[in-house]
């Protein structure tokens, strides 16, 4: 079995949780001896090659398009399904800010794939994505796969809300590799007032009201990661609103970040919406306590197992971060990890998927 990975053509530039979705998924796969081939949206593929297409993020089907109709293959969508209204109409300033509170949120998803070949030079890969627009782009998508592979049983049933198509699917979870991320024999001694957010900075993962909140506090937060390529201007307002308890480390190697895992009390994510949070999963499994927002698919995965924030309120992060910190490291959700969240289950059930989708 020969599988073709199509993933966003800036994969390797502008790194994301998708970035090591593909990889670790496209490693794992190849250890479980299925072929796997990594391509860019914007390669030239030979797609006779191979047995079945697989593309990455539903939401940008202007990367998806021209290779369904060009190849005549079966393929399946991991659809990882990100949801930007609410931050769009709460925390996204100027001109996109202003639009999504009379503009559906499918019509500015359009408008920035329009605005980002004009302004940056991004390639529209699929020129029909200009005609039949961001909604009936993914309806058709959806009605063409042979499956969807949603990220959890929650993504699915909002994907289906929001498009109103069915389509058979199968739930691939996100992941942690154990070979990496291992509980240590002697559990560290950790640092109570020191908090991590590992994560591109973006707005959607609201650095900046996790920042505040922690202003004035005895807390010493470490943010982890580098600007994403288009929101520059953010990163700098998250520097200038930091105070000294607040430090900056560019996004780095997961080896590293073990490091930053098994010192820190605390990791959170306090985004806009989060489909799980890679960075969630893997701190949790080194035995950090999770402040995560509840929007998205957060609870499928993290239950009652963790401290859930509004991201659009400074006290509720707040809160729940001295409640983070105030309890005992570890516990079920790390026990919970290392048996379900696995990169190998991953592997093993999108293998199973393939075999049911080539009848093999």
């Amino acid at each position: 079995m020969k599988v073709l990975f199509i993933a966003r053509s800036t994969l390797y530039k502008d790194k994301g949780g998708d970035t090591v979705q593909v990889l670790r998924t496209a490693d794992h796969l190849r250890s479980a001896g299925v072929e796997i081939v990594v391509k860019l949206t914007t390669d030239h593929i030979d797609y006779e090659a191979y047995d079945l297409l697989h593309f990455f993020n539903i939401i940008r089907p202007a990367d998806i398009l021209r290779h369904i109709r060009l190849s005549g293959k079966p393929y399946v969508v991991s659809t990882i399904f990100v949801d930007y209204s609410e931050y769009e109409r709460k925390a996204r300033g100027g001109f996109t800010g202003l639009l999504s509170h009379v503009v559906s949120s499918d019509r500015i998803e359009y408008m920035k794939v329009v605005a980002r070949c004009l302004v940056n030079g991004e390639k529209i890969v699929s020129p029909s994505y200009l005609f039949y627009g961001q909604r009936n782009s993914i309806r058709k998508i959806i009605r063409g796969a042979a499956m969807l592979l949603p990220n959890s049983l929650s993504e699915y049933n909002r994907l289906y809300a929001h498009y109103r198509q069915q389509q058979r699917y199968t739930v691939i979870p996100n992941a942690i590799d154990p070979r990496l991320f291992r509980s240590p024999a002697v559990p560290p001694e950790r640092d109570g007032r020191l908090v991590i957010c590992v994560g591109r900075i973006e707005g959607r993962k609201n650095q900046l009201n996790l920042i505040r909140a922690l202003k004035g506090s005895l807390y010493q937060l470490i943010i982890i990661g580098s600007p994403s390529a288009n929101q520059s201007g953010y990163y700098e307002e998250c520097k200038k609103t930091a105070d000294r308890n607040v430090s900056f480390v560019a996004a780095t190697d997961q080896e590293t970040l073990l490091d930053y895992y098994l010192r820190a009390k605390v990791h959170v994510l306090a985004s806009w919406f989060e489909t799980t949070g890679l960075s969630s999963l893997e701190a949790a499994a080194m035995g950090c306590n999770l402040v995560i927002t509840d929007k998205g698919d957060t609870r499928e995965y993290f239950g009652n197992d963790a401290w859930y924030c509004d991201p659009d309120s400074l006290s509720s992060i707040r809160e729940a971060i001295e409640q983070a910190a105030n309890a005992t490291s570890g516990g079920p959700l790390q026990n919970k990890i290392f048996a379900e969240y696995t990169w190998t289950n991953t592997a093993e059930k999108t293998a199973g998927a393939y075999r049911a989708v080539l009848g093999k």
